[in-house]
């Protein structure tokens, strides 16, 4: 067994760092300013280290039948850790990442290169300009993880970047994103709001904990025009490690409640977690 050494990289939009998991051979934690970014095991790319990675992993498992490929686009590249999943899961599958930091998709595929034939197009690119130029009715699935340093780039956080979401979503599309939020919810109620605006079908994925506004923490909204298997990602979010509860139909709407979607003048960054909150030694 070859050792593996952390890897170090002032990258376009930080400070990246790759170390090496010391319980998995070829497991690697990607950090970037000192957040926990990614997780990827080269040898099982359908093993998910992060809750909400997995939950999105069982959205994407829940949106079309085991195995049928899939076209995506992921805004937000990280280690690529989706992208390998749904490569692994759904053979076939046509993906388009885009990921503003060049330099960090340029480390990920020179340290943890993506196998051959994986169906995966990488765009250095910023997630709103990208979209804003890709065609109507392009991807089944669109999965929103995109955070600078820890907190959702503003432009990302309103309303006429879901329309645009909608539209390169083909009409049976799905969205799904991951946020993070405290109470009082003032972001995440916003961000609902956008969703509720354009799509008929809203869901909410989080820890008990994080609803009952006990602590900072990550939230999976989803969103589409077609019913979602809500039944199917509530099994399996409450049988993982970490349980997590999904709303959906009134209780999202009860969420909601007053919140207004954002428009562009009124964008802001998501919240500024508290020290600690996702921070590795």
């Amino acid at each position: 067994m070859t050792e593996q050494i952390p890897v170090f990289r002032t990258t376009d939009h930080g400070t990246a760092k790759l170390m090496p998991d010391v319980d998995r051979e070829r497991a690697w934690l990607l950090t970037v300013d000192g957040a926990p970014q990614s997780y990827v095991d080269l040898d099982d790319p359908a093993y998910l280290e992060f809750e909400y990675a997995r939950r999105l992993g069982f959205v994407l498992d829940a949106v079309a039948a085991q195995g049928a490929p899939l076209d995506v686009v992921h805004l937000g590249g990280g280690a690529l850790t989706l992208p390998r999943y749904v490569a692994a899961t759904r053979p076939g599958s046509r993906q388009d990442v885009v990921e503003a930091d060049r330099g960090l998709l340029e480390l990920v595929t020179e340290q943890l290169p993506l196998p051959a034939g994986s169906g995966v197009a990488l765009h250095a690119a910023d997630a709103r300009a990208w979209l804003e130029e890709a065609p109507d009715d392009h991807a089944d699935v669109l999965v929103a993880d995109v955070f600078g340093g820890s907190r959702v780039p503003a432009h990302l956080t309103t309303l006429p970047y879901v329309r645009q979401a909608e539209r390169v979503l083909r009409p049976g599309g799905v969205y799904a994103a991951n946020l993070a939020d405290a109470a009082p919810f003032g972001f995440l109620r916003s961000q609902l709001a956008n969703l509720a605006a354009v799509f008929e079908e809203t869901a909410l994925i989080a820890e008990p904990a994080v609803l009952r506004g006990r602590r900072f923490g990550n939230a999976v909204v989803v969103a589409s025009h077609r019913p979602l298997d809500v039944a199917a990602v509530a099994r399996r979010a409450a049988a993982d490690a970490f349980p997590a509860r999904v709303e959906h139909g009134p209780a999202v709407r009860g969420f909601i409640g007053s919140a207004r979607p954002v428009a562009d003048t009124d964008a802001m960054p998501s919240p500024e977690p508290p020290d600690g909150a996702f921070g590795i030694g």
